[in-house]
């Protein structure tokens, strides 16, 4: 390595912004920085000194020193070439050259000094390169945001033009002494506009009265203003939808979610028993990139929620075929052995009942292990490096052949500004999201049948690049087999009818 590192220090040696291009300890820097002022020989004008082990080659800046820490070996030429356009890279975002400025723009600096040296060596950039790759200005964002802005300005033209329309047709049946058909208002409508509901639609949302453009805006007598408001973006953003709505225009309904967090719930039952149960587990997975389980943590609880007076008193016949080896925890007013004898869950006094419409949690169990055996789906990622850059091949496999997996999102972490990656063999289907820089792998279902699958994708970039991987589904299966097989009530054992839900989600699941 030639430049070891980067620093803007005062006269005194203090380090106020440090770029380490290899690897080194802050206390070295610090040290090395130190050590600077006390070796400059005052009356000679030199623009490097050296020590033993290391070369600083030197501006000042005012009251400050521009300082490169490079090796001994290295080219004195290139060091000082390298030395003024590092000199000249801090006007650029500082305005004078004191401490305190600086330090408020340590950070763009740090990205500047990045553009210049990398793995310790001078990248051929000029000054006015650096400013476009730290600008990070998007071509693509400018078209999309016009043609956003051109959208917007032609539907609210049409907006204008139709409401035009109404006003004259307002007019002529005021004229004509006749009341619009289809409108109780006072303004009228077209032809398709029949009911009386879309003409409020209309007129709420659409009629607004022209404004001269000489005129000012009259100030309103009551209610709040529309200023300064963080809310006021989203509203607009409403309102033009449902103007669009009202036109008749289709609007795709959109959740705001990506699938990897949509996935992360289940919709809730249609109808409900008078007793219903909801069985949850989540899952928190960490896995070396090797195979190597490091943690798996599954978490589970059983919930009663009773809505009806009559089946307050009640009992739960659990049925448990789990062989993983889970620990169980029952609420302190269960009677602990009833459950121990008969896996019978009741309250310890049968004459109290349980409490009305209250999520109530009765049975709780835990599994934590390394075993990798009771991984439920295995991800195998494996990245080689090619002439090219990377190719990467991920694989999964379904363990527990019990589970069906539902939205089954697989995210891979790769490199930005190398573009987007060239896909090989898929099975399902994929989504590159250029801003968050992840690759999703998407599978609607991973069951029995289609329990493995692959992907291949070539870009730029280095193995752990690619690390470390994500993965999100939900599943209407049970993990640990403990389920309620039967409720029934405490006096006779009458069976009681009721609903149950069961869920199976993702805490965390990562591989390393």
């Amino acid at each position: 390595m030639v430049l070891l590192a980067a620093a803007v220090c005062t006269k005194a040696g203090k380090a106020i912004v440090s770029r380490q291009f290899v690897e080194m300890t802050r206390t070295r820097v610090e040290g090395l920085l130190a050590a600077f002022p006390k070796l400059m020989n005052t009356g000679k004008q030199h623009t490097f000194v050296e020590t033993e082990s290391v070369r600083y080659v030197y501006q000042p800046l005012e009251k400050l020193y521009m300082v490169l820490v490079t090796t001994k070996n290295s080219n004195i030429l290139e060091d000082l070439e390298t030395l003024r356009l590092f000199s000249r890279v801090i006007p650029e975002y500082c305005r004078v050259l004191e401490e305190g400025e600086i330090s408020d723009h340590c950070f763009d600096l740090i990205f500047a000094f990045d553009e210049i040296v990398a793995l310790g060596y001078r990248e051929n950039v000029n000054l006015a390169q650096i400013r476009t790759f730290t600008e990070m200005d998007s071509h693509e964002e400018k078209v999309f945001r016009a043609v956003r802005e051109t959208q917007e300005r032609e539907a609210k033209a049409e907006m204008r033009r139709k409401a035009k329309e109404l006003q004259q047709a307002r007019r002529d049946a005021d004229r004509s002494g006749k009341k619009s058909p289809g409108f109780s208002g006072g303004f009228g409508s077209t032809g398709s506009m029949s009911s009386s509901s879309n003409a409020t639609i209309i007129t709420d949302t659409l009629m607004e009265p022209e404004k001269p453009k000489a005129s000012p805006v009259p100030a309103r007598a009551s209610g709040p203003s529309k200023a300064l408001k963080l809310s006021a973006r989203g509203k607009e953003v409403d309102d033009f939808v449902d103007k669009l709505k009202s036109e008749g225009q289709v609007i795709m309904p959109s959740s705001g979610k990506r699938p990897s967090e949509a996935s992360k719930a289940l919709p809730p039952p249609v109808n409900t028993e008078s007793v219903h149960l909801r069985c949850e587990e989540k899952i928190s997975l960490t896995c070396g990139r090797d195979g190597g389980l490091q943690n798996l943590e599954v978490l589970g609880m059983i919930t009663l929620r009773v809505a009806d007076d009559k089946n307050g008193r009640i009992r739960l016949t659990i049925n448990n075929g789990d062989k993983k080896g889970v620990q169980l925890q029952i609420h302190p007013n269960v009677d602990k052995k009833m459950f121990t004898t008969d896996s019978v869950l009741g309250l310890k006094n049968p004459d109290k009942s349980f409490p009305l419409n209250n999520d109530v949690g009765v049975l709780k169990w835990r599994l934590q292990t390394t075993d990798d055996t009771l991984i439920p789906l295995t991800i195998n990622c494996w990245p080689s490096e090619s002439a090219t850059g990377c190719d990467v091949n991920i694989e999964y496999e379904l363990q527990e052949e019990a589970l069906e997996l539902n939205d089954v999102v697989i995210s891979i972490p790769i490199p930005s500004g190398v573009g987007a990656p060239v896909i090989g063999d898929l099975d399902g289907e994929y989504r590159h999201d250029s801003r968050r820089n992840v690759l999703e792998w998407c599978l609607p279902v991973v069951d029995f049948n289609n329990k493995t699958g692959s992907l291949e994708f070539s870009m730029a970039g280095q193995p752990n690049d690619f690390f470390p991987v994500n993965v999100s589904f939900v599943s209407k299966g049970n993990y640990c087999d403990i389920t309620v097989a039967k409720v029934s009530q405490v006096d006779g054992e009458v069976p009681v009818r009721f609903s149950s839900e069961t869920s199976f989600l993702v805490d965390k699941y990562e591989i390393l």
